[in-house]
């Protein structure tokens, strides 16, 4: 295929000096942005899943303006796993927590006997402690889908 293409003159996909360097000054903004989701999701529009979602996209974009190798590159595979885990260690731990400080599963008003802090504080800090975790594990679930699915399950190469 790579023959045929040569011949007729055609480049591969993504080789694009000008798509390059766009996805370069692009994708730290759309990261900046990904976290600001996150991290103001208690308090309008947005959270861990959509802010998740635009981190996720982030490393996309990079697949596809490169390649595979460059995304795994700039956040490796054990990287992903450890955040994904991380992540849903971190929703499941505070909701684990608050049961078994007495409260209800994910009433973070419970977790006063932790920290003595307003129990309207402690949920104000509960539901951003919960947007982080499904944050980061929806980025990893999403980036580890697309490289499963592009690369055939191989993790060599992309689309």
């Amino acid at each position: 295929m790579k023959q045929i293409q040569e011949k007729a003159g055609l480049r591969e996909f993504g080789d694009n000096q000008i798509i390059r360097v766009a996805v370069r000054l692009m994708v730290p903004f759309i990261q900046l942005f990904g976290l600001y989701v996150i991290v103001h999701g208690h308090y309008s529009p947005g959270g861990g899943f959509q802010g998740g979602v635009v981190l996720g996209a982030s490393f996309i974009l990079l697949a596809l303006a490169f390649d595979l190798k460059t995304s795994m590159r700039h956040f490796s595979e054990s990287m992903n796993a450890i955040l994904g885990n991380v992540g849903a260690l971190i929703y499941t731990g505070t909701a684990v927590l608050c049961a078994l400080i007495g409260g209800l599963f994910l009433d973070y008003s419970a977790l006063v006997k932790i920290l003595p802090i307003d129990p309207i504080e402690w949920r104000s800090l509960g539901i951003f402690v919960v947007e982080v975790g499904v944050g980061l594990a929806v980025m990893s679930i999403m980036l580890s889908l697309y490289w499963d699915l592009s690369s055939g399950g191989n993790m060599d190469e992309g689309l």
